[in-house]
């Protein structure tokens, strides 16, 4: 459904929309928004985006798009940081082995790892009657939680889907898929859209803003409230973990329930979470909702300017744990447990 929607926006003519590749610029326990200043956090995060990125990211440190020398995205004027939690596979053994990243369909070539960004506005074909207004510096949010152990606290927006091909996009499940699936596990995370106007921030990073949207996906949300009047672009990430190397059910918990864990120890899916730190250089991403460009043909100065591959790969950071987080493990990175449900050997 949502690649039949993104195919129909490549031939639809007068709107705006952002869709792009972001490179690994690191994978370490690090949380400047819930766990600032902890060195290690609690547990992993894949990090994408800009340089700046570090224990600690106050505000009041100065404007992100103005500090950052270096992206791993394809736009270069774009120095926001975008994270989320780490996939691992859990053997039989009980040891663990994270789960690789591949880049999305479609991108603009052979990224290392991260994962696929969308600004879009109501949806991909219109904007609307409403202004799409952007983040402003030292605006930050996250959605979802690693605290939730049940479907029915499911969070609208945070989905996944069993790849059958990297352009597979139906159906969509809140929790891991229960079965092999052929190209990978889709990891989605969609934010709120409607601001509330005053605060760049609040103490849970999410009630300045407000979700309209009834499920997942891109199709447009209802009108935001007179409490978050303002409608801001739809930001979302789609991450694909390559699953392929542990389809063999031989590898799988001999009950046959589905092997994969989070690396805050759920082995649900219903923790998985987002974290997401604006840091746009000037008014280029407003330029861009203003714009009636598509995707990476908003790039090369139209109206936002762009990279190389090879610029985005070689953009990184300090790893300021130091810990092992590949290979096998016998626990997962800051001993995590394991919640909601034990495998059986």
């Amino acid at each position: 459904m949502k690649w039949l929607i993104l195919a129909l926006a490549l031939i639809a003519p007068s709107q705006a929309g952002l869709r792009f590749g972001c490179s690994t610029l690191s994978i370490q326990r690090i949380d400047p928004l819930v766990e600032p200043g902890s060195v290690p956090s609690a547990h992993l995060h894949q990090i994408v985006g800009g340089n700046v990125f570090s224990p600690t990211m106050n505000s009041s440190e100065g404007d992100i798009g103005n500090r950052g020398t270096c992206t791993t995205c394809f736009f270069s004027e774009d120095f926001s940081n975008y994270w989320t939690a780490v996939l691992y596979f859990k053997a039989r053994n009980g040891t663990y082995k994270r789960v690789p990243i591949y880049a999305n369909a479609d991108l603009e070539g052979a990224i290392t790892g991260g994962m696929t960004v969308y600004y879009t506005q109501v949806d991909f074909n219109t904007n609307g009657k409403d202004k799409i207004t952007a983040f402003k510096p030292g605006f930050r949010m996250t959605i979802g939680s690693p605290t939730i152990d049940s479907k029915s606290k499911a969070v609208a927006g945070l989905r996944y889907t069993c790849l059958k091909t990297k352009t597979t996009r139906f159906p969509e499940t809140v929790e891991f898929p229960k079965d092999p699936c052929p190209a990978g596990i889709m990891a989605e995370h969609h934010f709120p859209a409607c601001w509330d106007g005053k605060n760049l921030d609040s103490p849970n990073h999410q009630d300045h803003m407000y979700d309209t949207a009834k499920d997942s996906g891109f199709a447009p949300g209802g009108a935001c409230p007179s409490s978050h009047p303002i409608r801001m672009p739809q930001l979302a990430y789609e991450t694909l973990w390559d699953t392929r190397q542990f389809n063999d059910k031989s590898l799988w918990p001999t009950d046959g329930s589905q092997p994969f864990v989070w690396s805050t120890g759920d082995g649900e899916g219903y923790s998985t979470h987002a974290d997401y730190v604006f840091g746009w250089k000037g008014d280029s991403l407003q330029k861009a909702m203003d714009s009636t460009c598509m995707f990476d043909a908003c790039g090369n100065g139209k109206p936002l300017k762009s990279q190389t591959v090879a610029q985005m790969n070689a953009c990184s950071v300090k790893d300021n744990v130091g810990e092992q987080t590949d290979g096998w493990l016998k626990a997962l990175p800051g001993k995590q447990i394991m919640h909601k449900r034990e495998f059986q050997g």
